[in-house]
């Protein structure tokens, strides 16, 4: 391991703003925050662009970015700490287990910004709007609670697509072309590090919103997703 990146995984350790796998937190954010203002996630947030960016334009809402990677998380902790920012944490840990560090209800909000799109047909299940993640996102949701997708992935945003109809959640917006709109909202315009450097290189971003039903189904519903999806290539 590079020295730079020791020196940034002692440093996290000293960020009173990142909790590493910590025990306890599931329904005690608001002791954290020190408010009981409603909480937003980015999920794989890497180095924390949308969370920093989403905590300067709302302070009275609080944001917890969520990635495995402690190099990337130290970035946006960084940003938040020298901006002075009280409305930003960052959670080291698996996506695959949120539901052990927040209860059920205590997140309004989920942001997903250019994830790996996970493009072969048998890591289909990895994508981060597969619906055995849409089933963790709606245990740790309220009622109503919105899914953001940002995505320059067509293959992701088709799949999603896919998923929202098959699946019966609410869209609340489908933009194919973000920066093609005549005006694009200060939400939308917040850019992170890997929509700069357009790796799908399909110079589009995608967005998609949507809530979930309260139905989402099972394993014989995603066997028929599979089916559906299963054009893809290997």
């Amino acid at each position: 391991m590079g020295q730079k990146k020791l020196v940034r995984f002692a440093e996290l350790l000293t960020f009173n703003n990142v909790l590493q796998y910590p025990e306890g937190m599931a329904g005690n954010w608001k002791q954290h925050f020190g408010n009981d203002n409603p909480m937003t996630l980015e999920l794989a947030c890497g180095k924390g662009e949308y969370t920093v960016g989403l905590a300067r334009l709302y302070p009275q809402r609080n944001f917890v970015g969520v990635d495995l990677k402690g190099n990337r998380i130290w970035v946006g902790a960084k940003k938040a700490i020298t901006g002075n920012l009280r409305n930003v944490a960052f959670l080291r840990s698996q996506i695959e287990r949120i539901t052990e560090f927040f209860e059920a209800g205590e997140v309004s909000e989920i942001w997903i910004t250019f994830p790996d799109p996970q493009l072969r047909f048998s890591k289909a299940k990895k994508r981060l709007t597969h619906p055995r993640f849409l089933r963790l996102y709606q245990k740790v949701l309220k009622p109503g609670g919105v899914v953001h997708l940002k995505t320059d992935s067509p293959n992701l945003y088709r799949f999603t697509k896919e998923v929202l109809t098959r699946y019966n959640c609410n869209v609340r917006a489908d933009i194919d072309d973000v920066y093609a709109q005549e005006k694009v909202s200060d939400e939308l315009s917040i850019k992170t590090h890997y929509e700069a450097l357009d790796i799908a290189q399909s110079n589009r971003i995608h967005y998609l919103s949507f809530t979930l039903p309260d139905d989402l189904g099972g394993a014989a519903e995603d066997e028929l997703l599979k089916d559906a999806i299963r054009y893809e290539l290997e």
